[in-house]
């Protein structure tokens, strides 16, 4: 009954009262009553229709929204916490030709994608993501969604960009290129006085003529040094001629006892020509810090390399050295405990090395410490010696220790390693604010930034010959225990097989001086010599190798799983007689570590680089993993064999 009927009832009711009931007001109330119950009934079901209109219009409009979503014309895809795919629309079928099962994880198809980094809104969106050649930027959205039982879970819904149109249209754009002469002065020096002023003039003119045929702009802004602007799209014909620049310029012979090389950077894909120049310039860092004579490319987190197949020359000056022993005192005076680390499964001049700079910061009254894993086979003859002597008592420490004590006004000094993928422990490396860095090994890309002082001399036969100098240089009469000069004399040692490889002038005046200060070569032999069962161990490995195209193969026999074996092995396959390169494989865990030694007429190090791994010319490896020793040896012959043809094409 409405407001307005029930006045009405009350209206008829006091005048009943009022004036005396009679049948014709009974009559009117009993009209009235039937026409209230009336209303009522109409009321319900208009109520009832509305509510069946309101249900109709939701599910019309659920069905909207799932055909808009169905039908959007961009791809997404829902997923669950765990990162499982839950739906997707027609659209993700441009991406993925195949149909994607529900349930897969994401991560089959995108490995870009972190779901844990996502839920803690650590990722904005994922830039410039490739999928099937094509580029896309990907936004992630964290949604609320009702479970099969009810429950109110999150989920995050990815939609998909494609920017390649737009990529399209900055590689139509210029791209940058820094050229540099590496060898300039030595190669002028070399020259009879009345021939260098013709060389340099034919250096240029080639320069300049290969500017020319690319129809680039050149600019010469130093001594050695010019720039490019180029078109991109002609980069391309560059990387299908390998930078032929570089052997056209290392033909250049006008008497000159040196080869002329050149270090080329390029730099692409940026957003701008500012971003492509600061890419060109950290390739040609790149290029320089591994030996130069190579071009190497960055376009956006892409590094790929070229060339690189000359010896280095030594060409370091010993200003340079100087400066940095003054910058390392520096450094020392201002910390309050030094730490010492170098890479994994630690080398004679790795410890060396970090023994030799223990020495200098200890003669300068500061607290150090040399980081040292349990496991440190290799070195475990020169360690024990150093314990009988009481000096140097804690002076050894566990990574996990260190990780634990290392405060923002230490100094952690790396020796021998630079790479992420090699240092010792990389969380050390990751929390340290003052941080150096001292090196022999070809500059890699993943390096580790952000230190204070970056000294890699890739012309050194090894890092312990670059301490030696430094520790010359941070004192006037500098003081080395015998034992201490014998680590270094090691390092050395070790890094040139005996003084054959890598020695230059600057090697054997480190190896004089540390000999003035009391070095034994005989206990330096002894550090080297191995016992009855490695040497057994050895001549398995080294018997069942095979040979192919003068390069020696061999894998470790299970019972074998000691990567210091297996790259001693390779060193011993080298003096058959024939054999050019040789490679050793040994299985550690789930790893395949590679060992590649070479006398320089093979680099191993582009061979194993092209694997994932680095190092020198005559010494590199690599490591590979979810395969067998087989499949390894059978990537690693594709590899050779690929390296050699080339080779033979020049």
């Amino acid at each position: 009954m409405n407001n307005r009927n029930g006045i009405i009832a009350l209206v008829l009711i006091a005048i009943l009262f009022y004036r005396g009931i009679n049948s014709t007001a009974i009559a009117a109330l009993i009209v009235l009553i039937v026409l209230n119950i009336y209303a009522v009934i109409q009321d319900r079901i208009k109520n009832r229709e509305n509510k069946q209109y309101l249900k109709g219009l939701s599910k019309d409009m659920n069905e909207a929204a799932d055909e808009t979503l169905l039908r959007y014309p961009f791809p997404l895809l829902i997923l669950d916490m765990e990162g499982n795919i839950l739906w997707y629309n027609t659209s993700l079928k441009d991406i993925f030709p195949e149909d994607v099962p529900f349930g897969n994880n994401i991560r089959f198809y995108v490995k870009a994608i972190n779901v844990e980094d996502i839920f803690k809104r650590k990722i904005e969106f994922y830039r410039d993501v490739i999928i099937n050649k094509k580029h896309y930027n990907i936004y992630p959205r964290i949604i609320k969604r009702t479970s099969s039982k009810n429950k109110d879970e999150k989920s995050i819904i990815l939609y998909f960009h494609d920017i390649s149109n737009v990529k399209d249209l900055i590689a139509t754009t210029e791209s940058v290129m820094l050229i540099e002469v590496d060898n300039i002065t030595e190669v002028v020096k070399s020259t009879e006085n009345d021939n260098a002023p013709l060389l340099i003039a034919e250096i240029e003119r080639t320069i300049n003529n290969y500017a020319t045929n690319l129809n680039a702009m050149i600019k010469k802004y130093d001594s050695n040094k010019y720039v490019l602007s180029i078109q991109d799209i002609l980069i391309n014909g560059q990387i299908n001629k390998k930078f032929d620049i570089l052997d056209t310029v290392r033909e250049i012979n006008l008497g000159n006892k040196y080869d002329v090389t050149l270090s080329i950077g390029v730099g692409r894909g940026g957003a701008s020509p500012r971003e492509n120049y600061k890419y060109a310039n950290m390739a040609i860092e790149l290029a320089l810090g591994r030996g130069g004579d190579q071009a190497v490319i960055k376009s956006g987190d892409k590094v790929s390399f070229f060339g690189g197949n000359t010896k280095e020359v030594e060409k370091r000056t010993r200003v340079r050295a100087r400066v940095v022993a003054h910058a390392l005192k520096d450094l020392v005076n201002e910390s309050d405990k030094i730490y010492i680390m170098g890479h994994r499964n630690p080398d004679m001049d790795c410890i060396g090395s970090a023994i030799g700079i223990a020495s200098a910061i200890k003669q300068l009254n500061k607290a150090c410490y040399v980081i040292l894993p349990e496991d440190h086979k290799a070195v475990d003859f020169f360690v024990k010696k150093l314990m009988e002597d009481k000096d140097y008592d804690g002076l050894f420490i566990t990574p996990d220790k260190c990780l634990k004590e290392l405060e923002d006004t230490n100094l952690l000094i790396m020796v021998d390693v630079h790479s992420k993928g090699y240092v010792q422990d990389l969380a050390i490396a990751e929390k340290a604010k003052r941080l150096v860095i001292i090196d022999h090994h070809r500059r890699s890309p993943d390096s580790i930034e952000g230190a204070l002082l970056t000294y890699i001399e890739v012309y050194a036969s090894s890092t312990s010959e670059l301490v030696t100098e430094i520790i010359q240089y941070i004192f006037e009469r500098p003081k080395l225990k015998q034992i201490e000069a014998e680590g270094l004399l090691a390092g050395i040692t070790m890094d040139t097989k005996n003084f054959y490889f890598k020695t230059g002038v600057r090697t054997f005046e480190a190896a004089s001086f540390l000999r003035r200060l009391g070095a034994d070569t005989i206990d330096i032999k002894k550090m080297f010599s191995d016992d009855f069962e490695s040497y057994v161990k050895k001549a398995q490995i080294i018997t069942s190798a095979k040979v192919e195209n003068n390069v020696a193969y061999a894998i470790c026999p299970e019972t074998i799983n000691d990567i210091v074996l297996a790259a001693q092995s390779a060193d011993e396959l080298l003096n058959i007689s024939g054999i050019q390169a040789s490679f050793v494989l040994v299985k550690i865990g789930v790893d395949i570590n590679i060992s590649g030694r070479s006398f320089g007429d093979v680099n191993v190090q582009v061979i194993l680089e092209a694997l994932g791994g680095g190092g020198h010319m005559t010494i590199a490896g690599a490591k590979l993993s979810g395969m067998s020793p087989e499949e390894a040896l059978k990537k690693l012959k594709d590899v050779v064999n690929k390296h050699l043809k080339e080779g033979e094409k020049k």
